[in-house]
């Protein structure tokens, strides 16, 4: 389902919202009927903590909402240990995928300006974010499969 999502993402910018409520229901049912070694409960708790992990980014304009409801759906397959391997991994891969679209636009500086200003002013930052959005926006959903992945192979 990760993988759907990035290669959607990457094509139309948007996360679908039948995909990622398909992956939730997936998740739950796999883990109520017992076709998962994933719990119920672990699977709320997973979800739960997908979607509060992602929320700041998106509360910051960082990222989308289609991203914050991709990771509370991986979290119900994934549960709590799972989800938050995938999202500090997802969170380099995307690192790294932010850093490649700035250079490939020639804005690496004030990309690096406007995330250090996250820290120290970010109302500012987020209107510099915002202002820019359209020169800057790239698909996450790429980085949030990597980290999905890796944390499904972890184990």
């Amino acid at each position: 389902m990760a993988a759907v999502a990035a290669a959607i993402d990457l094509r139309t910018g948007r996360i679908p919202n039948a995909l990622t409520a398909a992956t939730f229901l997936a998740g739950l049912t796999l883990a109520t009927l017992g076709l998962t070694t994933m719990t119920l409960p672990q699977a709320i708790i997973g979800a739960t903590l997908g979607f509060a992990l992602m929320l700041p980014g998106r509360v910051f304009g960082a990222t989308g909402g289609g991203d914050v409801k991709l990771m509370a759906a991986l979290g119900t397959l994934l549960g709590p240990r799972g989800i938050l391997v995938a999202f500090l991994v997802g969170a380099i891969a995307g690192g790294v995928l932010a850093i490649a679209h700035a250079a490939h636009r020639g804005r690496v500086a004030a990309t690096m300006t406007r995330t250090a200003q996250l820290f120290t002013d970010s109302a500012a930052a987020k209107a510099a974010i915002d202002a820019a959005a359209p020169q800057t926006r790239f698909a996450y959903g790429p980085a949030l499969a990597v980290g999905a992945v890796f944390a499904t192979f972890w184990h």
